[in-house]
């Protein structure tokens, strides 16, 4: 369809790729190595099915792949499936790819398609949303299915782009037919084991301290790199991690803390590549219970009412976080998307004026002139100066008569919390899987419900307009007409003070010199890809 062609060709201009080398070294095979990288966090499970959260995507899609990928430019290519065609308004036929096997050597057929999509749906998967919009999956053969959408769907392709194949047979034989639900604790044999079809297959695997991959001797597809192993070490602590990288104990880092890129970048056996991210990062609010969790206010939700989200919002100064705490790496914003996203309004993205004072009227209106206190959960391993951002609002809405409560932790307790909804005010980021803007919508401001619709609208704001808008914003084929209701959705949004978008981080990794590697917008890192060039010494 065209207006597949035209989604595929904004996905082309808005990736901003880094391409480091791309054309390999004659010698590189001579010097195939050892790839030793380090995050601020780990990727909490080896279940692609169990958190949806973007690093532990990035890292399990060396492991596991879906049957549409993203290219160099996050342009659509073929992965297990080789290729698929839309035959009427709400199905859509996918040849599968034949002679590929799971890392145990079990084959890959449409029965793995199948079983993938029941576990993706199931109580405890963190990625309903990726596959909301199917009714069904029809086995023709084999290696022919036919993908069933509830309604018209035509960013199906796009949308499954991050929804990973598991092997029927092997997650039967391992008691892990479902996936482990993050929010309870509970973890089977896909958290720390795993078996998929990518190019790299895990050899060891300690949590929170290292995992170790190996090249997958019998991938199907082409290996770029010459990368046979990877040892990946989470390191917390900023400077902990940039020494690791100046001592030449790993060979690359990210994200680099923002004081320090000039320091790395001064380096001559090191560098830094930088680009925007597609990541939003914004602030949400319990906007269901009658009473807060944490909060002085008894009886009542002083988030309810949009005075007070507001109050809170216009008592943000984003230019200041952007200067001083993020050192010019963010770009602000008034939008739950950035700019590169289909659908991006760019005459809506004006934020409220900065204005405390405003900020303490609109709090007296709405009953509470002398503030009130609040607790706030945030992350402080996952984006870029997370906790310091907290640490700064926190210290912006004091000045408007608001206390805040910061608790400040890592991820692997966080993210169980606050996708409870065991939170009154918190902090997330989004990038959306599809590049489209109806992933957003339907996942963050739509009212919670079946399919993974909300599902990360974790204050559960809810707006009939909005829910009925994404509805047919996904059925919709016509471009302009659907552009037109994104518009009026994210209008209605930013005029609700539903959320409070902050900014999009910039993307920094640091790496050794001879290190050749693709930076994508999404903030994944594909080690296929990934080419050490010579001796790795510092």
């Amino acid at each position: 369809m065209k207006t597949l062609h035209r989604y595929n060709r904004t996905a082309r201009h808005v990736a901003f790729t880094a391409l480091i080398g791309a054309a390999a070294f004659s010698t590189a095979a001579a010097y195939a190595q050892t790839f030793k990288f380090a995050n601020q966090g780990d990727a909490l499970s080896m279940d692609p099915h169990s958190l949806n959260e973007s690093f532990q995507l990035a890292f399990t899609s060396n492991i596991y792949e879906p049957l549409v990928a993203r290219g160099k430019k996050l342009e659509l290519v073929p992965a297990l499936a080789t290729d698929w065609k839309q035959t009427a308004p709400t199905v859509w036929r996918f040849n599968l790819r034949k002679g590929v096997v799971f890392h145990d050597g079990t084959p890959f057929t449409a029965d793995d398609v199948i079983f993938s999509l029941n576990r993706a749906r199931a109580d405890g998967s963190d990625v309903k949303t990726f596959v909301g919009s199917i009714k069904e999956i029809r086995k023709l053969d084999d290696f022919t299915i036919d993908i069933v959408t509830t309604e018209p769907f035509p960013i199906l392709a796009e949308v499954i782009s991050a929804w990973s194949i598991m092997s029927k047979t092997w997650s039967e034989n391992n008691k892990a037919t479902a996936p482990v639900d993050k929010r309870k604790g509970i973890e089977n044999a896909a958290s720390f084991q795993a078996n998929g079809t990518g190019p790299y297959r895990l050899r060891s695997r300690d949590p929170g301290v290292r995992t170790t991959l190996q090249r997958n001797p019998r991938y199907w597809g082409k290996i770029e790199g010459n990368v046979q192993e990877v040892i990946f070490t989470p390191i917390g602590n900023s400077s902990t991690r940039v020494a690791a990288l100046l001592s030449g104990e790993i060979d690359m880092m990210e994200p680099v803390p923002v004081q320090d890129i000039a320091r790395i970048s001064a380096s001559p056996n090191l560098k830094v590549i930088q680009a925007p991210e597609l990541r939003t990062i914004f602030l949400g609010m319990d906007q269901s219970r009658n009473e807060l969790l944490s909060s002085n206010v008894k009886g009542k939700n002083p988030f309810k009412d949009k005075r007070v989200r507001q109050a809170f919002y216009q008592a943000i100064d984003v230019n200041a976080i952007q200067k001083v705490v993020m050192r010019g790496a963010s770009a602000p914003t008034a939008l739950m998307i950035a700019p590169g996203i289909n659908g991006f309004v760019p005459e809506l993205n004006k934020r409220l004026p900065y204005d405390p004072e405003a900020s303490k009227k609109l709090l007296a209106e709405a009953g509470y002139p002398q503030g009130f206190e609040v607790g706030m959960n945030c992350p402080n391993d996952r984006y870029v100066n997370d906790e310091e951002i907290c640490k700064a609002v926190s210290a912006m809405l004091a000045k408007a008569g608001i206390k805040v409560n910061l608790s400040a932790e890592t991820k692997g307790s966080y993210f169980p919390k606050i996708l409870s909804r065991n939170t009154s005010f918190y902090l997330l980021g989004w990038t959306p899987s599809s590049y489209d803007s109806h992933n957003p919508l339907f996942a963050l401001m739509s009212t919670p419900g079946e399919g993974g619709q909300g599902q990360f609208n974790l204050g559960s704001y809810s707006n009939a307009r909005i829910d009925a808008l994404t509805k047919t914003i996904a059925t919709e084929t016509d471009v302009q007409k659907r552009n037109a209701m994104i518009a009026e959705a994210m209008k209605i949004h930013q005029d609700d003070v539903a959320h409070i978008p902050l900014h999009q981080q910039a993307l920094a990794w640091a790496m050794k010199r001879n290190v050749d590697l693709v930076q994508l917008a999404d903030n994944y890192m594909f080690i296929k890809w990934v080419t050490l060039k010579g001796p790795t010494a510092p």
